[in-house]
C-alpha cells in the first residue's frame, strides 16, 4: 500500500538542511550517490567509510589519533576507534568558546519559573560543579546518580559528571522508591542529587520520605547533594547551590573512545532492570549522525517535551552538541489546559518541538486547534517517537498545526540512545510512515527464519553494529545477560523487540512491541516493576499485565488480577491497586482497566505468558500464540481467549 503524500519540502528547505550539507561533504571526497536508497546502502556496507566521514564532519576532536575506525565487525564485541582520546562534555561545550553570550539554556519550572543560561554561564557553573565533585573523592569511573527533575540543575550535573570521566545515571522524580533502588543499587553510586519535591499541576508533591528511603537504600553513597523545595535539606548532605559558585578553570578529563558515559536502563521485564553502559565516543558519534535526520544547527530553538526518565532527556544533548538553544520544560503538559505547551512553542519562537505521541493524541482530544491559538511562524519541525503516531494524527498535524511543516516521527530505543529509523529533511512525508531507514543503521524486518522481508511485518533487526550500541551491562561479567537480550534469536544479528514493516519505497512503519514491554506515553517499564506494587497487596494472589499498541489506536494496558479467597474487586480495591502502582512505580503505569481472573497463565517452568497473550490481543489466532502443551495451566488461556473476543466487539468485561 502506497501511503498518500502529505507535505514535500522546498527545493530551498532540502538544499540548506544539513543533510544536503553531508552530501556536498561527500562529494569532496568523490562519493556520488543518485538517491537516498544509495546513499544508505553504502553507509551501512561501508562503515570504516561513513563514521570516519560523520567524525569529520561534525569535526569530533581527540587528543590521540585513533588506530582504526572499526576492529572486530561483529555483534556483540565490535570496538570503535581503539586508541581515540576524547570528552564528550568538551564537544557539546565548545560553543562556549564559539558563541560565549549566546543562549544555550531556556528553563520553564512548574516549580522554579523561568531561568536562562548563556554557554559562558552554562560552562563556568560546571566547571564549578566538576571541582566540587572531584574535592568529594570522585574519580573516572565512579558513578553519580540523581533523581530531578528536567531542569538545568541535571544538565549541569551530568556535564561536570562526564567532563571528569564520572558515570552519570538519572531517574524521574515521579518514579517510585522500588524502581529507582532496583536501577542504582546495580550500579554503587557515590553521590545522590536529589530535588525534595516539586510542582505538578499545581500541586506541591513532597517526596522527601522517599528520597530517604532511596538513600538509606544505598549503602555505596558517600555524598548527598540536595535542591531543596520543601524544607532543609537532609543533615550532612551539600546545598546545590554552594557548588555553583566558584570559577574554576573548565577543564575535561581525556578518556578513552569507549569509556561509560552514562548508564539507562531497560525496562525491567524479567527480573531487575537492564544496566545499560554506553560510552563517550559512541554517544558523540549517534548523537552527531543523528543530528542529520533531526536537521540541526546552532541556529535552532530546540524544545523536546520530556520526563528525565526517558531517554529523550539524553538527547536533548544532540541539539546541544549542534549549538542549538535547548528549551527545558518542566511540568503538567496538561496544566492549566492541553495548550499550555504550543503556547510556550509559540511565545519562544520554538523552531523544533518533539514530544511522545501520546502528548499530540491528547492535544487533538482536547479539542486544541494549535493553529488558531497560537503564533507558530517560526515552527518549522516536528517531532515524534515513543510510541506509533497514527495516520489520523498525521493528518490532524497538517491541517490543526502548520500545512508547512517537516513532520518526522522516528523509532529507536533507550538500548542504543538514538534511533534506527525516522526522518530525512529532504524527502516527501507520507501518512503514518517513517521517512526512512537512518544512516549507518542497518535495519531490516526479518522474518522468524531470519529471511528479509519487504512490504511485510517483521521483526526489527540490525545486522551491523553501532557506536552507540551497549559497550555491556552492569554486572554482566560474561556477557549472557546482553547477548540473551538481543541476539538469541538471530547469532550476530540485534533483534530490538519492535514489529516493523519496510516499504518498498525505503519508508518504514512501526507496529508496536514485539515483546512484553511496557510503553506508556513514551516511557517504558517492565511488566515485573508492575507486579511488585500490585502483588504486594494482601489483596492480590497473582497478577498479568498486558499493554496493547494499536496502529492507528490509543495504547491500552489491562491488568488481569486474582484475588485472595473473599475478597471482591470494588472500586476501592481499585484504588488501591492504583495507589500501590503510583507510590511503588509511577502514576503513569495505572492501567486503562482492571479485570479479574481465576489463574494466570503460566509455562512448565512456572513464566507468567505475557508475550502468547499480548499477541492474542493484538488479533493472533488463538491456536498459534501458544503452545498449551508447554503450558503448567493451559485451561487458563481460555479465559484470555473469551476476552480478547469480547474486546474485539467494543466489550470490557471476561
Amino acid at each position: 500500500m502506497t501511503r498518500p503524500i502529505l507535505w514535500t519540502p522546498s527545493e530551498t528547505r532540502a538544499n540548506s538542511s544539513t543533510m544536503a550539507g553531508f552530501i556536498r561533504f561527500l562529494e569532496t571526497r568523490d562519493l556520488h550517490f543518485d538517491d537516498y536508497q544509495s546513499l544508505w546502502n553504502w553507509s551501512v556496507t561501508d562503515l570504516d567509510g561513513f563514521w570516519s566521514a560523520i567524525w569529520d564532519f561534525f569535526d569530533l576532536q581527540s587528543s590521540t589519533p585513533p588506530r582504526a575506525i572499526l576492529e572486530n565487525r561483529q555483534m556483540p564485541g565490535a570496538r570503535w576507534f581503539p586508541e581515540a582520546q576524547i570528552n564528550f562534555a568538551s564537544q557539546i561545550l565548545r560553543q562556549a568558546t564559539k558563541t560565549p553570550e549566546a543562549t544555550a539554556l531556556v528553563v520553564q519550572s512548574e516549580t522554579f519559573g523561568e531561568s536562562r543560561l548563556t554557554w559562558a554561564e552554562m560552562a563556568a557553573q560546571v566547571a564549578s560543579v566538576a571541582q566540587h565533585f572531584r574535592a568529594m573523592g570522585i574519580v573516572p569511573g565512579d558513578r553519580i546518580v540523581a533523581v530531578l527533575p528536567n531542569t538545568e540543575v541535571a544538565m549541569i550535573a551530568f556535564l561536570a559528571s562526564a567532563s571528569i570521566g564520572a558515570i552519570w545515571s538519572l531517574c524521574a522524580p515521579d518514579m517510585g522508591h522500588v524502581a529507582i533502588l532496583d536501577r542504582f543499587r546495580q550500579i554503587e553510586p557515590k553521590i545522590l542529587i536529589s530535588q525534595d519535591g516539586y510542582s505538578h499541576a499545581g500541586k506541591l508533591i513532597d517526596r522527601k520520605d522517599v528520597l530517604d528511603t532511596i538513600a538509606n537504600g544505598l549503602p555505596s553513597l558517600e555524598n548527598l547533594i540536595s535542591v531543596p523545595v520543601i524544607g532543609p535539606p537532609p543533615q550532612g548532605a551539600t546545598l546545590w547551590s554552594d557548588l555553583i559558585t566558584d570559577k574554576p578553570d573548565l577543564c575535561f578529563e581525556q578518556v578513552d573512545f569507549d569509556h561509560p558515559l552514562w548508564v539507562v536502563y531497560s525496562s525491567g521485564t524479567t527480573g531487575n532492570p537492564k544496566p545499560i553502559v554506553q560510552g563517550h565516543g559512541g554517544i558523540l558519534l549517534e548523537g552527531a549522525k543523528q543530528s542529520l535526520h533531526q536537521d540541526l544547527t546552532a541556529k535552532d530553538r530546540f524544545c523536546w517535551l520530556t520526563s528525565s526518565g526517558w531517554i529523550m532527556w539524553n538527547a536533548q544533548t544532540v541539539a546541544l552538541g549542534q549549538g542549538a538553544c535547548v528549551y527545558m520544560y518542566d511540568g503538567a503538559p496538561n496544566y492549566p489546559d492541553m495548550g499550555v505547551i504550543w503556547r510556550f512553542v509559540a511565545d519562544h519562537k520554538i523552531t523544533y518541538f518533539g514530544a511522545g505521541a501520546a502528548f499530540f493524541t491528547g492535544t487533538i482530544k482536547a479539542g486544541v486547534t494549535p493553529s488558531e491559538e497560537c503564533d507558530l511562524s517560526a515552527l518549522r519541525s516536528l517531532g515524534a517517537t515513543g510510541s506509533p503516531l497514527t495516520a489520523d494524527a498525521y493528518e490532524w498535524v497538517y491541517s490543526s498545526v502548520k500545512p508547512d511543516i517537516w513532520l518526522h516521527p522516528f523509532s529507536g530505543g533507550t538500548d542504543l540512545s538514538g534511533a534506527f529509523v525516522g526522518g530525512n529533511p529532504m524527502a516527501p512525508v507520507r501518512a503514518a510512515e517513517m521517512q526512512c531507514r537512518f544512516l549507518g543503521n542497518a535495519v531490516r524486518a526479518f522474518d522468524k527464519d531470519g529471511h528479509e522481508l519487504t512490504g511485510e511485518v517483521g521483526e526489527l533487526v540490525c545486522t551491523e553494529p553501532l557506536p552507540s550500541m551497549p559497550l555491556y551491562f552492569w554486572g554482566d561479567e560474561d556477557g549472557s545477560r546482553l547477548h540473551d537480550s538481543y541476539f538469541d534469536m538471530y547469532p550476530g544479528v540485534w533483534r530490538h523487540g519492535d514489529w516493523i514493516e519496510i516499504t518498498p519505497e525505503g519508508g518504514s512503519v512501526i507496529y508496536g512491541r514485539s515483546d512484553a514491554t511496557i510503553n506508556r506515553r513514551g516511557l517504558r517499564m517492565g511488566s515485573s516493576e508492575i507486579y511488585q506494587a500490585v502483588e504486594g497487596l494482601s489483596e492480590i494472589m497473582d497478577s498479568l499485565v498486558i499493554d496493547l499498541e494499536y496502529l492507528g489506536r490509543d495504547s491500552f494496558m489491562p491488568l488481569f488480577v486474582v484475588l485472595a479467597q473473599g475478597v471482591a474487586l470494588d472500586d476501592a480495591l481499585r484504588a488501591k491497586i492504583n495507589a500501590a502502582i503510583s507510590r511503588g512505580v509511577s502514576a503513569r503505569f495505572q492501567p486503562n482497566e482492571i479485570v479479574e481472573i481465576a489463574e494466570v497463565p503460566r509455562t512448565m517452568s512456572g513464566k507468567k505468558l505475557e508475550v502468547p497473550v499480548k499477541k492474542l490481543l493484538l488479533g493472533g489466532d488463538p491456536n498459534k500464540v501458544v503452545n498449551r502443551d508447554s503450558m503448567s495451566n493451559p485451561n487458563s488461556f481460555d479465559t484470555f481467549v473469551r476476552y480478547a473476543e469480547r474486546h474485539a466487539n467494543g466489550g470490557l468485561d471476561v
